[in-house]
């Protein structure tokens, strides 16, 4: 059986396959480019304002703490980050790029009866699993986006813009085969179901506080994803 990758393990092949772009990222915030060890405490820093980030407010976190959590001093903090924001960006960055896989689940899936209400259970539990793991940084690029940081903002699109495009595709692909009618907007089905399902992913705590499931939610929202793309009533039973 495999084993989970760790926080660490998962930072390094999202870095080996974003290439050449994130070697120009880990970049220092002088401009020079880290070396081993220098790329080694980089993502130690990371990992500590991660961990530090879902244990505290993103207002209070201080370079010191973050350093001292490190193992290591402010001085080297601010070789690689200009700022504890700096620091969370990079961490949203590279966040971004791992939802990619969002995308490549749906134009790679059935859409169509028994495996296709599969295929959106699947993409369900991809993108409430991945609000857990990114839930603290996710809570910043939110408030940050709100408050009108076009950085933040812009890791916010990269994250569900191509999961747009590719629900879009789908849907587009179904009216060809006469599946879903033509008066149907795959442009606005996809910005629905994209909408419906970071909310409630996001807010399935508070959706439990009130008594309802999170498994009632993952079965609600894998009908609506397979009725909006395939046209079809989802399959009854097991």
């Amino acid at each position: 059986m495999a084993m989970a990758m760790t926080m660490a393990e998962r930072r390094a092949v999202a870095l080996y396959e974003q290439g050449a772009a994130a070697s120009e990222e880990l970049r220092g915030s002088e401009g020079r480019r880290p070396g081993r060890r220098g790329r080694a405490t980089r993502h130690r820093l990371l990992d500590c304002t991660a961990a530090m980030l879902g244990s505290g407010s993103y207002r209070e976190l201080k370079v010191v703490d973050i350093a001292r959590e490190a193992g290591t001093s402010p001085a080297t903090f601010y070789q690689y980050f200009a700022d504890v924001e700096s620091a969370v960006l990079a961490l949203a960055e590279e966040m971004a790029a791992q939802g990619r896989r969002f995308a490549d689940h749906v134009r790679a899936s059935p859409w169509r009866g028994r495996r296709g209400y599969a295929s959106a259970e699947a993409l369900v539990d991809e993108i409430i699993g991945f609000w857990e793991e990114h839930r603290s940084v996710l809570r910043v690029v939110d408030l940050a986006t709100d408050e009108g940081d076009g950085r933040f903002g812009n890791v916010r699109t990269r994250l569900l813009n191509d999961l747009n495009n590719a629900l879009a595709e789908v849907v587009g692909e179904m009216q060809v085969a006469h599946r879903v009618p033509d008066d149907v907007d795959p442009n606005a089905t996809a910005g629905v179901l994209v909408a419906m399902l970071v909310h409630v992913a996001a807010h399935r705590y508070g959706f439990e506080f009130w008594g309802v499931r999170t498994a009632d939610l993952r079965t609600t929202m894998a009908r609506i994803v397979f009725w909006s793309i395939s046209g079809q009533k989802p399959p009854a039973g097991p």
